[in-house]
């Protein structure tokens, strides 16, 4: 499976470079998942909201609601629910998209024909999940935010001018370089893991099911095991803000 990311890096300069294929997926990338993450970042900001909110309170320090949101949402919440939405819309079309060419022989037509099948369709479809993963990770972080702001002003009585004041009480700008790095890995992991699958489905229509599943269930637990280890090494080589 890293092999074929791998093997993309390789052929990543390659000529003809495959720009149509590349502005497809990251087009069908960015129709699929972006109205989705939206949704699904705004709840989960007021949830963060609701829980850190409830704690402050108890301690007299609702003013610094925003610096755990920024915390919570920038650097954790945003590349997971990016990568998330990205295997689980994009990721499994990518897959299936794969599979069918395998299972109708159309991949090994390309070989017989010269044609390089992962640097015509598996590098532009790694590279369009890492860009739109960084993308979307911004917006996610936008939507996110907002909503804790919501719930937090309305719900909660904490003011907007306070909320938005403490936003570099505890984050950094390393903090914002992290969450970028982490949403172009796990988009990239993504990609690796459908392709993966896709190219080497085998047992017709079925094996394709069998192989989407795989992808978004592979691709889960690989983006959560190495989410940990990211998040390790980032507080082992980069100081905290105090």
């Amino acid at each position: 499976m890293f092999s074929i990311g791998l093997e993309s890096m390789h052929v990543l300069f390659r000529r003809p470079w495959p720009r149509g294929e590349f502005l497809d997926q990251v087009w069908f990338i960015i129709k699929v998942t972006t109205v989705p993450v939206i949704l699904v970042s705004i709840p989960f900001g007021m949830i963060i909201s609701l829980h850190v909110g409830s704690f402050l309170r108890e301690l007299g320090s609702e003013a610094h609601m925003g610096a755990a949101m920024v915390l919570a949402v920038v650097r954790e919440a945003a590349p997971v629910a990016t990568a998330l939405l990205i295997a689980g819309a994009g990721g499994s079309a990518m897959c299936a998209d794969l599979g069918s060419r395998r299972i109708r022989d159309e991949i090994d037509a390309m070989q017989v024909l010269g044609i390089d099948p992962v640097h015509r369709l598996i590098m532009p479809r790694l590279l369009a999940c890492a860009l739109v993963a960084v993308m979307l990770d911004a917006i996610v972080s936008i939507a996110g935010i907002a909503g804790g702001w919501f719930f937090a002003h309305v719900v909660q009585n904490v003011t907007t001018s306070s909320y938005f004041a403490s936003f570099n009480e505890l984050s950094q700008l390393w903090d914002l370089w992290m969450a970028l790095i982490k949403a172009a890995l796990f988009g990239f992991l993504a990609g690796m893991v459908a392709c993966y699958k896709g190219y080497f489905v085998r047992g017709g229509p079925k094996g394709v099911g069998d192989a989407v599943n795989q992808a978004v269930v592979i691709t889960f637990l690989l983006l959560f095991f190495v989410n940990f280890i990211l998040t390790a090494l980032y507080f082992n080589f980069v100081p905290q803000k105090l």
